[in-house]
């Protein structure tokens, strides 16, 4: 096995909490057993995605708020919040009241963006300023600095028996701290690390350097960490899909065997556009899984992960899949569960 040079230090996963539209109680409520598991597995971090107009979870701080009620250490966060459907004030003030409802265990993740199928959903979602709404990075600068604890009204005082504060609250030292970027581009990583954020880097990024995503995700990395003021201590969290198979039956293995074939060919080259490169499902025993990570130039980059699990999955799958990571995968990267 080779050895890499610092040990994985957080392992964490994300799922999109896919439901059954006549169904819905049931899906969220697997998505937050999932939870629960994490934390006994001693995983150090659960993220939900966040999915609008789907059958995916379209309140993932919503369900995090209930999880901070059954689970009393595993950190929590989104990845991503597109911010072009919030409000960055009130946002500020659910993501804080969640924080402190978990006890200091949230970690936001936000992009920004225009809305997707914007033209269909504008009209319901800003009827009267659809065509004025700045969708680019100052909505995360909106938010930062109301986390921050910057004024949000110019009033402040008592008006009869109500006091009124001037900044969001509850106010959370320490939150914006936990606020995570979504980056695919470098120029978004560089605006990151220029306005102090962490990075989340997923399965998907932009082809700026070349036609090879981990090439790609490396520079962008790279040019994160220059600028931000840690430098090469900036936090990255990188997503992949990696699916141990360990204790996987035939079936299973030939189930994710076919979901990862399925997706391949769109790794192959840029896709659509924005000229997207995706990174290859990782599907194997944990032993091969390591090799390939270790081999990869921007994993090496990084103590921290949050592997994505595939959308369409049985809960059956998610806790073989999870129970594999965490005591198979896991401690072949270095890593070690944290006690509950």
């Amino acid at each position: 096995m080779p050895t890499p040079d610092r040990p994985l230090r957080s392992l964490g996963f994300l799922t999109i909490g896919l439901f059954d539209e006549h169904r819905p109680a049931e899906g969220h409520e697997a998505t937050l057993r999932l939870i629960e598991l994490g934390e006994q597995l001693g995983f150090d971090s659960a993220w939900l995605r966040h999915r609008h107009l789907q059958y995916g979870i379209s309140s993932p701080l919503t369900v995090l708020a209930a999880a901070t009620q059954r689970t009393r250490r595993i950190a929590l966060g989104t990845a991503v919040t597109p911010l072009g459907w919030e409000n960055p004030l009130r946002y500020a003030e659910d993501l804080a009241t969640v924080d402190v409802l978990s006890g200091g265990r949230l970690n936001p993740g936000v992009s920004v963006g225009i809305p997707a199928h914007y033209e269909d959903v504008k009209d319901a979602l800003y009827p009267d300023s659809a065509e004025r709404e700045d969708f680019g990075y100052g909505r995360v600068e909106r938010l930062l600095g109301l986390l921050r604890g910057d004024a949000a009204s110019a009033f402040r005082g008592t008006e009869g028996i109500e006091s009124y504060s001037e900044r969001v609250q509850p106010h959370v030292p320490g939150l914006a701290g936990r606020l995570w970027y979504g980056g695919g581009s470098l120029r978004s990583a560089r605006w990151a690390g220029q306005h102090g954020l962490n990075l989340l880097t997923s399965s998907v990024v932009k082809a700026e350097e070349s036609a090879d995503f981990t090439t790609n995700q490396l520079a962008q990395i790279r040019a994160f960490r220059a600028e931000h003021p840690d430098g090469e201590r900036a936090r990255v969290s990188q997503g992949l899909v990696v699916i141990p198979t360990d204790s996987a039956t035939p079936a299973q293995r030939a189930k994710y065997r076919a979901y990862a074939a399925s997706r391949h060919a769109r790794t192959l080259a840029p896709q659509g556009p924005g000229g997207l490169l995706f990174a290859p499902d990782l599907v194997g025993g944990s032993e091969q899984l390591a090799e390939l990570l270790y081999a990869h130039a921007a994993f090496r980059e990084v103590d921290e992960v949050a592997l994505a699990l595939p959308f369409t999955f049985e809960p059956e799958d998610y806790t073989q899949i999870l129970t594999d990571l965490a005591t198979r995968l896991g401690p072949l990267l270095g890593w070690k569960p944290t006690a509950n």
